[in-house]
């Protein structure tokens, strides 16, 4: 045994592995992941069981229509409708919620009722007191029929476990017709095919837009097996029939049998976009048994590896916070397609994933920031997944995703912030994919007619007065066209470096020098008047989600430039110190309701704010930066229900705390740096492939929040940043913390496109 440790020790030694041994202990991290933070506030995740990056999330639904109930739950509710297997993850808008399952007992009602009356119908009370929730688990007692329901997952299956009461009249409820308000049911069918299997499939309309080319209804097939037979009443239109197969919009099955006290009945549902043969397949591939604890333990067995990716010392309190924010961050996208590989494509024709697993859910204008970024670091093979499934998706649609769910392209939010996804990707070294097809994919969106794009190509800068949200959506573009700048770059096409590089210099156009903010620009080419910085609407307005206060800091490829237009770094802190600062009150009479977690007008629950903390850094100030994420981190992120500050948005809030709470963040997603802030845990072991980098800190309490000096792998360390070299290479980054601001005087800064220019 000693000859092969010396041998094994003797191979890295030649290889230049870093790797060292975790000094972190080995307790279960599944301790420390705590769903149900987010679901209460604005937060809008569920707290049901989830595999990683899953197709199935099922869940517990308790509202079906009211922003805060975009998940299908809120922590406020002492109710709960049923189990269903779709939920999204922290959205400002609803969709999906498809099969849901209900288990009740006595007298048989057809509808759920209502939260102020659930007598009335099949939803039954719950206590939070009575409810639990980890990675791949959901427990909840069902006063009302005093049934146990748990729950656990596969990648494309649900799993329930109900334990009953004695009784002759106990149901499990299938409601086709279950939807949140603003989704349609199209088309439902349900078909009994033995003693203990009902087939079916669901259509509906939801978030997806109508487009000339694809419809945007998304269909769902389903395979449901019990462990015992049941007796079958199927009603249509709340209507019994005889019948064992119905199909419309309101069909609903309800399964009978007698029990016995503390009886256990399973329940296995598997799911496929293609058809209920593949979900049939899916169910027997993934959970061909009946063994709960089985199917319990191997999804929890998989979270515990990709949570163990990241090891870090804290307090309780601080390491729920952080790992329930990296679980957050595991969930989205999810993966779509069977396990033979078939998914239905945005052409709604069938396709076979070759060489990759297909993945949807991409909310690319928040997670590109930093859930993106994140997932680079610590699962490059996901990474590349997307990259194919994005590639994909333009051979389907003809162009780039901006927000596909399911098979339907929702163009939800602004930018084609599939390019920085993708740059930074290639960048990293992530290129199992074909390279020129990518950059043509990229060019092709940034080249259409669509979107103000036409207007940009027109007048080169968007104007207000001609395409509505032109500020936003202009600075958004700047980024990306600077993304697509690089990779052109490094392809050797420098006519497209030049034309994109020009481009992405044109957040100066909106640079109103009189309010030293951005500001809508005409076609006439004069600035808005009157102007009010605080106004925000989801009407006419120069802005998404947000206000020139909130978006006037957004150019991450240019910071020095943004600074130069300010005067210098002296009155560009000044504005930053003013932005966190100032009263937090908006204008407008129809304010977006996203743009919360406000201190003074940086909004925190909206994404266009997430990189601008860090932007002291750039203006030799780090310790301000300091200030402000302990702020952020220590008042905005909880371990309560509502801990959360704003909607998760399928990983992004999440994210940026994993990042900061490190002590880095990527302020330029596709830059291949990481901006240093300051930790907010102890110490941190993330593990790239047989290496580990380490974040260690010394003096850590939470009255020391300022950084003194900085050692990267023992030596002094003088820049305000550290690369993804840096990292993936192994090695140590050591923070000393202290009271009062360190000194960084001869600090270099974080590199800058307006500097790179000028070289």
């Amino acid at each position: 045994m000693r000859k092969i440790i010396w041998t094994i020790m003797a191979l890295c030694a030649l290889s230049g592995c870093r790797y060292e041994n975790s000094t972190i202990s080995a307790d279960s991290l599944l301790d420390f992941v705590d769903p149900l933070i987010g679901t209460g506030g604005h937060g809008h995740t569920f707290p049901g069981a989830a595999y990683p990056f899953g197709m199935v999330q099922l869940s517990p639904d308790t509202g079906l229509e009211g922003w805060d109930w975009c998940s299908g739950y809120h922590y406020s509710d002492s109710s709960i409708i049923g189990f269903s297997h779709t939920h999204l993850s922290g959205t400002g808008r609803s969709d999906l919620m498809d099969v849901m399952l209900m288990p009740a007992t006595g007298n048989l009602k057809l509808n759920p009722g209502s939260k102020d009356k659930p007598d009335e119908g099949y939803r039954s009370r719950f206590s939070h007191d009575e409810e639990s929730a980890s990675p791949g688990y959901y427990k909840v007692r069902l006063k009302d029929y005093d049934i146990m329901a748990e729950l656990t997952v596969s990648p494309r299956c649900g799993f329930h476990r109900y334990t009953f009461p004695e009784s002759k009249s106990s149901h499990i409820i299938l409601d086709l017709s279950h939807h949140f308000a603003t989704d349609s049911v199209l088309f439902t069918s349900m078909n009994r095919i033995d003693s203990c299997t009902i087939i079916g499939e669901r259509r509906t309309k939801g978030w997806g837009e109508p487009g000339e080319k694809y419809w945007s209804e998304q269909q769902l097939f389903f395979a449901l097996k019990v462990s015992k037979a049941f007796d079958l009443s199927v009603a249509v239109d709340d209507l019994f029939i005889q019948e064992k197969q119905a199909s419309g919009k309101n069909i609903k099955a309800i399964l009978n049998f007698e029990t016995s006290s503390n009886e256990m009945v399973l329940v296995k549902v598997g799911i496929s976009a293609i058809s209920a043969e593949n979900a049939l397949q899916n169910l027997s591939e993934e959970i061909p048994h009946w063994d709960f604890n089985k199917t319990l333990s191997e999804t929890q067995s998989i979270w515990e590896k990709e949570l163990s990716k990241i090891k870090v010392e804290a307090s309780d309190k601080n390491k729920i916070i952080f790992y329930t924010a990296l679980y957050h961050s595991l969930l989205a996208p999810y993966l779509y397609n069977d396990v033979n590989k078939e998914y239905l494509g945005l052409d709604k024709q069938i396709h076979t994933a070759e060489g990759f697993n297909n993945y949807t859910v991409l909310s690319l204008w928040d997670t590109f920031r930093a859930e993106n970024p994140l997932l680079t670091l610590i699962a490059p093979d996901k990474t590349n997944d997307l990259v194919q499934s994005m590639l994909a998706q333009y051979d389907q649609y003809g162009l780039l995703p901006v927000w596909p769910l399911w098979s339907s392209e929702t163009n939800c939010m602004i930018g084609y912030h599939a390019i920085p996804v993708i740059v930074d990707a290639y960048f990293k070294g992530i290129r199992n994919y074909d390279v020129e097809k990518a950059y043509q994919a990229m060019r092709t969106s940034a080249m259409q007619d669509n979107f103000g794009v036409k207007e940009l190509k027109q007048y080169g800068y968007i104007p207000y007065d001609i395409y509505n949200k032109s500020v936003s959506a202009a600075l958004e573009y700047c980024y990306d066209d600077w993304c697509i700048a690089q990779m052109a770059k490094d392809l050797g096409k420098m006519d497209d470096y030049n034309y994109f590089i020009s481009r992405s210099s044109g957040y100066k156009t909106y640079f109103d020098k009189e309010y030293k903010l951005m500001n809508g620009f005409s076609s006439k080419g004069s600035f808005r008047r009157p102007f009010d910085p605080f106004f925000s609407s989801y009407g006419e307005c120069d802005w998404v989600e947000g206000n020139s206060w909130q978006y006037s800091f957004f150019v991450p490829h240019d910071v020095q430039g943004l600074i130069n237009l300010y005067g210098g770094s002296e009155e560009f802190v000044n504005a930053l110190d003013t932005l966190f600062s100032m009263p937090m009150g908006m204008s407008g009479h129809d304010v977006p309701i996203d743009i919360t977690g406000l201190i003074g007008q940086y909004a925190h629950g909206n994404e266009p704010s997430h990189h601008v903390a860090y932007l002291y850094n750039y203006a030799g100030q780090p310790h301000k930066a300091q200030q402000r994420l302990h702020e952020i981190m220590s008042t905005l992120y909880t371990d309560r229900p509502d801990g959360l500050c704003g909607n998760e948005d399928c990983g992004q809030m999440s994210a940026w705390y994993v990042f900061s709470a490190m002590g880095f963040y990527p302020v330029n997603p596709a830059e291949g740096i990481y901006i240093l802030g300051k930790p907010m845990v102890e110490n941190v072991e993330i593990t790239i492939g047989n290496k580990l980098f380490k974040v260690k800190t010394a003096g850590w309490n939470d009255e020391n929040i300022y950084v003194q000096s900085v050692k990267l792998n023992g030596e002094v360390y003088n820049k305000l940043f550290i690369t993804h070299t840096d990292i993936v290479d192994g090695g140590i980054l050591e923070f000393t913390m202290g009271s009062v601001p360190g000194n960084f005087g001869d600090s270099v800064l974080p590199p800058s496109l307006s500097e790179i220019l000028s070289e």
